[in-house]
């Protein structure tokens, strides 16, 4: 495969095929994310895409996903992408799940029917980047959106009947909008009512502009209590929701995983008892992205 750059993808995508069909990302602005910020927006040439299809084809046969990377494969045309999902058939017609990340923006520049066209092509799941659901929290990281943009594309990608995975990232508010973001986000998380949820923690990276923020003093990083604190109050408001509930990326102090609202009571449980310190959190050291 023909990988230009870091080629990311989520967790739950590990057995799957990774597909490079863009590089970077288009928006590449928000000031926690240091992914591709060394990186210039491209599309990949076709030619090199119908490649990788067929060393995949050859050399990939017990997979049966595949991934679209890099952080913005949907903000292509509808045209460009149904040749994509066209070909993906014809070198891979064992692939039965195709996923990708989606931006609000992306999702919304696209209409129900062309979102319904490329579900039938395949298109089975969608990761979609909240990170916060206070919008004092989106504007300071430069994000492009609010919480209402954002359920207007949770809703389109719902509506469409495609899976719709959420990611959520604890500390991204500091220590001053600490409860707020914790309590907002999760207050739009349900409002989403996405099949998965996601929640990471935020570590801040050099080569972001959050990261030089926080080694001069002007973003104060919520320590592991406060951070504790966050992730109670966001699950609290996970009311009324049926869906899969993830805490446990590597990034996380506490890993924690179950479904809502089956499992709900038990994680707030899981929570508390660490707080009291009955439960030992992850070292620091052992944190990653």
């Amino acid at each position: 495969m023909q990988y230009v750059g870091n080629v990311i993808r989520p967790p739950s995508e590990a057995d799957s095929i990774i597909l490079q069909v863009t590089v970077g990302c288009s928006y590449n602005k928000c000031t926690f994310c240091g992914a591709y910020k060394d990186v210039r927006f491209a599309l990949k040439d076709e030619e090199a895409i119908r490649q990788d299809l067929l060393f995949a084809r050859r050399y990939c046969r017990n997979a049966n996903r595949l991934f679209l990377a890099d952080g913005d494969v949907l903000i292509l045309s509808q045209k460009r992408l149904i040749r994509l999902f066209l070909l993906i058939r014809e070198h891979l017609p064992r692939i039965n799940r195709i996923s990708l990340y989606g931006n609000a923006r992306a999702i919304r520049g696209k209409s129900a029917a062309q979102l319904s066209e490329l579900k039938s092509l395949g298109l089975s799941r969608v990761y979609m980047g909240l990170e916060s659901g206070c919008d004092l929290v989106l504007g300071s990281i430069d994000k492009g959106e609010t919480a209402k943009s954002q359920c207007a594309a949770a809703a389109s990608i719902r509506q469409a009947g495609i899976f719709l995975s959420i990611t959520a990232l604890l500390g991204l508010g500091g220590v001053s909008l600490s409860e707020r973001h914790a309590v907002e986000t999760g207050k739009v998380l349900a409002a989403m009512a996405p099949h998965q949820i996601a929640v990471l923690t935020l570590i801040p990276l050099e080569n972001t502009q959050l990261g030089r923020d926080v080694l001069s003093g002007k973003f104060v990083l919520p320590g592991p209590d406060l951070i504790l604190q966050e992730l109670y109050l966001l699950l609290y408001q996970l009311t009324g929701i049926r869906c899969q509930f993830h805490a446990n990326h590597a990034s996380t102090y506490l890993p924690l995983a179950g479904r809502l609202p089956k499992d709900r009571d038990e994680l707030l449980k899981r929570i508390q008892q660490a707080m009291n310190g009955a439960v030992a959190l992850v070292p620091e050291q052992r944190r990653a992205l």
